[in-house]
């Protein structure tokens, strides 16, 4: 089912096409909670809010956009707004971030390596970015979103998502260029 037929059958009242939404865009909905905090509690409770929400404001979706670049704009959003609110915003700004910091590592790029191999290395090195990052590598490597699109959904500029996206893929290819000629001494 595409998103125009999906959206016009939740607006006549199909509660399955709903579950069907929600099946399609959780993981999308949970991944962009999860990027901006780690209790579990506020992430399920904000998965379920940005949903509700997402109901209450489908009748006025147009598709200017994608559904999903919609639908992830209220998760970002909503998720901002409620971490302000209650004060357990996890992510720091890019100025206080202290770059180097988020690749201390606690086990050696070798054991990481001969337990899960190359994508495991980087996949762990990409959770140890800052929370920002993480989240503009994932819209734009993993959704396939544009830079538009992305700006859609974080309010950013243009320049910052790029910025973003260029920093966060320097500092992972600056972890791997140290991991690789760690592995060449040995």
């Amino acid at each position: 089912m595409d998103d125009r037929s999906l959206v016009k059958s939740v607006l006549k009242g199909n509660q399955q096409a709903f579950e069907f939404l929600i099946r399609k865009y959780e993981k999308l909905v949970f991944h962009m909670v999860q990027k901006l905090t780690n209790d579990q509690v506020i992430v399920e409770e904000l998965a379920q809010d940005i949903f509700m929400r997402v109901y209450e404001k489908l009748p006025g979706f147009r598709f200017d956009s994608k559904l999903s670049t919609w639908i992830a704009t209220i998760a970002y959003r909503q998720t901002i707004n409620t971490l302000r609110k209650t004060g357990k915003i996890s992510f720091q700004t890019l100025e206080d971030a202290n770059e180097d910091r988020f690749f201390v590592e606690t086990q050696t790029p070798q054991k990481i390596l001969e337990s899960s191999g190359v994508s495991t290395f980087i996949r762990e090195h990409i959770n140890m970015l800052p929370a920002h990052y993480q989240n503009i590598l994932h819209l734009y490597h993993i959704e396939e979103m544009t830079y538009p699109e992305i700006v859609e959904i974080t309010g950013m500029p243009e320049g910052t998502v790029k910025n973003y996206l260029f920093r966060a893929r320097k500092l992972l290819k600056e972890a791997l260029s140290k991991h690789m000629q760690k592995e060449e001494l040995l």
